[in-house]
């Protein structure tokens, strides 16, 4: 039995040691139970705070598209209404010129209706006048014109189409022409 445990400690010392580059002869050291305990623990603990942490982020960014997608849920509906809104604007321009009181009045609280109903769903308009500069990320230009004075050269001669935001988001782009 001794010369079997002696056999034994000759090849453990062979293998603890190693010859680097140098020809120096490096002791490896083997870890204890303990220590090899400590440091498989230490390595799940840190993969189960990673795991952690990405499971908070998951969380966090989840919660952000949620109500980021029940702010335009209504984007759809409310781009198949816009129309309606620019036929209500160019209906009432017409009736102005009409002598029936009624009429108007009419047309103008079904219209303000339909206005309040959109702008309760987050649907506000994009504030684009003539004589304002032009700028391409809140307006789209349609034509070029010659401009009627040196003042409005490079700004906003004429809005053709009104635009609308929801919340941050433009979903239609004002239509302008502008002056050069």
């Amino acid at each position: 039995m001794t010369t079997e445990n002696t056999e034994f400690d000759q090849e453990l010392d062979d293998v603890t040691l190693e010859n680097n580059a140098n020809g120096e002869q490096l002791i490896v050291e083997e870890l204890s139970v303990e220590e090899q305990l400590a440091q498989d623990l230490a390595k799940e603990k840190d993969k189960f705070l990673r795991l952690f942490a990405e499971f908070e982020n998951y969380k966090k960014r989840t919660s952000k598209e949620r109500i980021d997608l029940f702010k335009t849920a209504n984007q759809e509906v409310l781009l198949a209404m816009l129309p309606v809104l620019d036929d209500f604007d160019r209906a009432t321009v017409e009736i102005n010129k009409s002598e029936d009181e009624n009429l108007k009045k009419g047309v103008e609280l079904i219209y303000e209706k339909l206005k309040s109903t959109l702008v309760s769903k987050g649907l506000e308009q994009v504030e684009v006048r003539a004589g304002d500069a032009f700028n391409a990320d809140f307006a789209e230009a349609i034509t070029q014109i010659p401009a009627p004075s040196d003042k409005l050269k490079g700004k906003i001669v004429d809005v053709i189409e009104k635009g609308y935001k929801l919340g941050d988001k433009i979903i239609r782009f004002p239509k302008v022409v502008i002056g050069n």
